[in-house]
């Protein structure tokens, strides 16, 4: 039987813990990238939610995955959030991505950078000047005919220069690193992508969470303030004691207290809401969905490990990042192979624009290096080294996969096994609690047993709560982890 989230009830200062399994990147400020070297790399960060998703190394004001730009004007009316438009929002305006697309940005630039070395190079040049010479400095001694200072004269020239590699495998597998290292940019704003959908679902199921212990909170407060009029009431008729109106008074307090507690609590999570998915600041939202209760999915184990080999895209990340270091290492290499290129320039000359005659220059060269003093071996080294790491890190990353995916489907189910306890126990507390009433009306028992009823109905409310969203959180975990998280996320949060 499902309950419905507005009969519950919670007991004040109950935070729900639950880890997350995140591959956020750990450099996302734009940065210039050089052929041959990767960019930024991609840490696996493990985060504990409550109220915030904690990232090693940072905090919750400085992860860029709980910023973003805000955009629109900030409006009177209540706007209407539902999951679908918060994810919308936040894949255009969360910090995170933004700051990865400047990446790949970055990675295209650099790739044009090593691109131009392979591309023919035309400048042109237009001068005229005044020269005087000194025939003597050069040489050239002085006779009645020639003088020893000759000008001053005009000189006017302008020429159009070219130069083109013709065989330069430096810079052909520099341009071919580029390459990767742009694909490498793109499957880290993917994996972005991932991330920025598993923190909004769950900033979002956390907002509902909180707006299902204020409603709790309300319900309590409501039955605190029967019973404690109903102990009033029983002790004018000589049936109950003083102490049991002061003990059901306590109880109002304590109840009004904890709706207040929890009142404050859900403002504060639409706020890393809001500030998550680019709302106006100030924006007043509501939520339109609720909190799903579908069963759990039914992928397997061995198909969720086949779909993130296939789908994450921070592994096909650390496969581009091999490949770039591999072709980086062939291009240190090919420093100390010959180079062949042509260079040529065409232009006129003369003493002035009216006055000159086109010139011309052609040549091509062979460049073969001899002796280096160890600098391309030096590099050639450092680039092994680097595809060494490229090539470890990429299988660490595999191996981490697999934990990660049946870490998160054993969460699904040991989550769902916890959610069915935590409903029967809600429809056992309440029926304690009714009672118990009944008990003290009669006479039979005083309201401590009504008091202690109350608490066991608090407590097994909010464990149905705290299970309910641990239980949506961990299908959307493993879709994280499967890497199908912006495609299936409404999926696996039982959506249709």
């Amino acid at each position: 039987m499902n309950r419905p989230l507005s009969n519950l009830a919670a007991p004040a200062g109950c935070a729900c813990a639950v880890v997350l399994v995140l591959l956020i990147p750990t450099s996302l400020k734009p940065q210039t990238l050089i052929p041959g070297q990767p960019p930024p790399a991609a840490s696996e960060a493990n985060s504990t939610s409550s109220t915030t998703i904690r990232v090693p190394g940072q905090t919750s004001t400085t992860s860029p995955f709980l910023g973003s730009i805000p955009s629109g004007e900030k409006t009177a009316a209540i706007l209407p959030l539902s999951m679908e438009e918060a994810l919308n929002r936040a894949l255009k305006y969360n910090l995170g991505l933004v700051l990865g697309n400047q990446d790949t940005r970055s990675a295209r630039g650099a790739r044009l950078r090593a691109l131009s070395d392979l591309l023919p190079r035309l400048t042109t040049r237009t001068s005229e000047s005044i020269e005087q010479i000194n025939l003597a400095a050069f040489g050239f001694p002085a006779t009645p005919t020639i003088p020893a200072v000759v000008g001053p004269f005009s000189v006017f020239d302008t020429r159009a220069t070219l130069g083109q590699p013709i065989f330069d495998l430096h810079a052909w597998n520099n341009t071919r690193a580029g390459s990767e290292n742009i694909r490498a940019a793109e499957f880290n704003y993917q994996d972005a992508r991932e991330t920025v959908v598993l923190v909004v679902a769950n900033l979002y199921l956390e907002s509902l969470a909180a707006q299902a212990r204020v409603e709790s909170a309300q319900a309590q407060f409501a039955t605190a303030d029967a019973i404690y009029k109903q102990s009033v009431d029983l002790k004018n008729s000589g049936v109950a004691a003083g102490i049991d109106v002061l003990r059901a008074q306590v109880q109002l307090g304590a109840r009004r207290q904890r709706l207040l507690a929890t009142a404050n609590d859900l403002q504060k999570q639409y706020l890393n809401l809001g500030r998550a998915i680019g709302l106006p600041p100030g924006q007043q939202f509501t939520l339109t969905d609720h909190m799903p209760q579908a069963p759990a999915q039914t992928v397997s184990l061995e198909q969720a490990i086949a779909d993130a080999y296939n789908n994450r895209a921070d592994y096909k990340r650390s496969q581009s990042l091999v490949r770039s270091a591999d072709i980086a290492r062939k291009a240190a290499a090919a420093q100390a192979l010959p180079l062949l290129r042509f260079d040529g320039d065409y232009g006129v000359i003369g003493s002035g624009p009216s006055n000159s005659h086109g010139t011309f220059d052609a040549a091509i060269a062979l460049q073969i290096p001899i002796f280096q003093g160890g600098r391309v071996r030096g590099e050639v080294h450092q680039a092994q080294a680097l595809l060494n790491q490229r090539r470890a890190e990429s299988d660490d990353l595999r191996g981490r996969i697999d934990a990660q995916v049946r870490a998160a489907y054993l969460d699904v189910q040991s989550a769902a096994q916890q959610l069915e306890v935590a409903r029967t126990t809600v429809d056992l507390a309440n029926q304690e609690l009714a009672q118990a009433r009944d008990r003290f009306v009669a006479g039979v028992s005083g309201s401590l047993e009504v008091t202690q009823a109350q608490e066991a109905v608090a407590s097994a409310n909010d464990d149905f709560i705290n299970s309910l969203y641990s239980f949506n959180l961990s299908q959307a975990s493993l879709a994280r982890a499967a890497g199908v998280a912006e495609k299936s996320v409404k999926q696996f949060l039982g959506k249709p």
